[in-house]
């Protein structure tokens, strides 16, 4: 049973019998796909995390960004980023407290950082979009590709319920992009969230689906969800037609180090019917909803982009078997 808006009363149904999903999942066109969202700028910035973990945290919190060792924290106003190593002899920084100032202070002699750089210490430029909290630093840059002021942001809906989860994988940030370019897998990897998904249109910055999402048993909503990437390591999600139009779904990949991957996802739900504008207020409870049905996806995602990084590193061989060499299925009799 569904429930809400059809979305094909808004966009229209596809006319055409659609091929198998194994046949659509070409590699080559996934490829494509990131190849053309790699080549993207990124400014040099990449999530941290949601805003929330670091504002709630119980003190300053510990975080890898391409090799580089961070320590986050609030000081009561906004996040603060720097290295997490103590200029004075090394101390980690996230193993310290925050001050009531604001500064946090080195474990070992108590050493208050974060009003202003201390020899060649020095925070990072940092961005709270409202819901996540980005970094920049110069490893994040592509060869010849300049910095920017502030990320590249997706536009957002104007009121939303926000939950962000993260997590990390053995993988690289292109196996996580290559992860969501590749909807097809969708109903047969993730059977208890999708009862039913087709693409239903592409182009080179896009990707359009039609998708039953399951909300309890038989129960489902259909939307029309497009895909697209506003850069390198970022991938959004956002219903176009169904109930719930305006909402997103972001996914940013950041690279922890080599082989190592962290994922925050963003969703961020949003509906224009006046009997829904308490969403955003609902708060903790649905927020923990929306939290546990991402990260149960994720559970299975992040085993896809380890096993896609695992056979791209270790060059595994794949047999790929030709459509001619598979057998007709045998006429009734």
């Amino acid at each position: 049973m569904l429930l809400g808006r059809d979305p094909a009363e808004v966009a229209g149904r596809p006319m055409s019998p659609p091929e198998p999903d194994w046949i659509q999942a070409d590699p080559r066109r996934i490829r494509t796909a990131l190849a053309r969202a790699s080549a993207k700028p990124s400014g040099g910035w990449a999530v941290l995390d949601a805003t929330r973990a670091v504002r709630e945290a119980k003190g300053p919190r510990h975080y890898v960004v391409a090799g580089r060792e961070l320590v986050a924290w609030w000081d009561g106003e906004r996040v603060k980023v720097a290295p997490d190593a103590c200029p004075h002899m090394g101390a980690s920084l996230s193993c310290g407290h925050v001050s009531a100032s604001g500064e946090v202070v080195c474990p070992w002699h108590g050493l208050a950082l974060g009003k202003t750089a201390h020899g060649g210490w020095a925070p990072l430029r940092t961005h709270d979009d409202g819901v996540l909290t980005w970094v920049r630093a110069t490893a994040l840059l592509a060869p010849g590709e300049a910095p920017t002021d502030a990320p590249i942001l997706p536009v957002r809906p104007p009121r939303f319920l926000d939950a962000v989860v993260r997590t990390e994988a053995r993988c690289a940030t292109q196996d996580v992009i290559a992860n969501r370019l590749d909807p097809w897998h969708g109903a047969h990897f993730h059977p208890h969230s999708f009862a039913r998904l087709r693409v239903i249109g592409e182009d080179a910055e896009s990707i359009t689906v039609r998708v039953v999402y399951r909300i309890a048993g038989r129960v489902g909503m259909e939307v029309d969800a497009r895909f697209h990437c506003p850069d390198p390591r970022s991938i959004v999600m956002t219903i176009v037609a169904g109930e719930g139009v305006g909402s997103l779904v972001e996914t940013h990949a950041t690279p922890i180090e080599t082989g190592r991957t962290a994922i925050v996802e963003a969703t961020l739900a949003y509906s224009e019917r006046p009997r829904m504008a308490w969403l955003p207020r609902a708060g903790a409870l649905m927020r923990k909803l929306v939290q546990a049905r991402s990260a149960r996806l994720w559970d299975d995602d992040a085993q896809y982009c380890e096993r896609t990084y695992e056979l791209r590193t270790k060059k595994k061989p794949l047999t790929v078997v030709d459509d001619a060499e598979i057998p007709a299925p045998a006429e009734a009799e």
